[in-house]
């Protein structure tokens, strides 16, 4: 099977409309808050992890050509680096 080529814009926008809509009820509880939850955003797969590593190596694993994206639980930035981190509210 021949994969479409997908800007990253496209899989941001198609990644955040899965977590909005069936993911983030179920991923972002206090335990959760700062991990890392990685999507597929083909099959809505999703794992959790704190840095998002672990994650991605399980889901490639049961999807080796998956397109994944990651984002920060509780956060609206994955990673800072140099800046701050700012903590979205429910």
């Amino acid at each position: 099977m021949q994969a479409i080529l997908l800007s990253r814009e496209e899989v941001a926008r198609r990644a955040k409309q899965l977590y909005e809509n069936s993911i983030r009820q179920k991923v972002e509880v206090e335990e959760n808050i700062g991990k890392m939850v990685i999507i597929d955003i083909e099959t809505g797969d999703y794992e959790v992890d704190k840095t998002g590593l672990q994650a991605s190596r399980n889901l490639s694993k049961k999807h080796p050509n998956a397109r994944l994206f990651g984002i920060r639980i509780g956060y609206n930035v994955a990673v800072s680096f140099g800046g701050v981190m700012e903590r979205v509210d429910k």
